[in-house]
C-alpha cells in the first residue's frame, strides 16, 4: 500500500495537503509549517515543523500519549514518534499528520482539516487491513 502527501497550500503555521492511497485521492492532510528541512534541517521549530519530504515506512503500534494502537512513521529524520492521527488544527500536532475529508481556514487564517476522526477511522483500518495482509505500507511526502 502506497500512501502519498501532496503538500500544496503552506500557511505560517499550517501545511495542507492532498493524502492518496496507490494513486487514488482519499482525504485532506494538515501538518505544522513547512521549514523545508530536507534542505535545511537546521530550521527545525519543536512542535512547530512538518517532516521532511521522503519516504516512510509506516507500522501500527500502541500509542503511550494516545493509548491506542495507531499508526507510525519509521525513520523520520530528526523526528521520534510520527504518527498519523485525528486532529483539526496545527495545535493538534507537533510534527504529526492529521486527516480529514474537508479543509478551511481558521480565524486566524491558518489551515485546518474537518472531519477527522471518519478520515483517521477509514484511513487506519486500510493500513491494518493491509498490513495484516503482509503487503508493506509507505509513506511518500512531497
Amino acid at each position: 500500500m502506497q500512501i502519498r502527501v501532496d503538500r500544496y497550500k503552506c500557511g505560517a503555521k499550517s501545511t495542507l495537503g492532498n493524502l492518496c492511497i496507490d494513486g487514488k485521492w482519499f482525504c485532506y492532510s494538515l501538518e505544522d509549517a513547512d521549514r523545508k528541512l530536507e534542505v535545511n534541517p537546521e530550521a527545525k521549530v519543536y512542535g512547530e515543523t512538518c517532516i521532511p519530504r521522503g519516504t516512510y515506512e509506516v507500522i501500527i503500534n500502541y500509542s503511550n500519549r494516545f493509548k491506542v494502537e495507531m499508526p507510525l512513521l519509521l525513520g523520520v529524520d530528526g523526528f521520534e514518534g510520527v504518527r498519523i492521527h485525528p486532529g483539526n488544527t496545527n495545535e493538534d500536532t507537533h510534527g504529526c499528520i492529521l486527516v480529514g475529508t474537508r479543509w478551511g481556514t481558521s480565524a486566524q487564517g491558518d489551515y485546518i482539516v474537518m472531519n477527522s476522526r471518519a478520515a483517521y477511522n477509514a484511513l487506519f483500518d486500510l493500513i491494518d487491513t493491509a498490513l495484516e495482509r503482509q503487503d508493506k505500507v509507505t509513506l511518500e511526502v512531497v
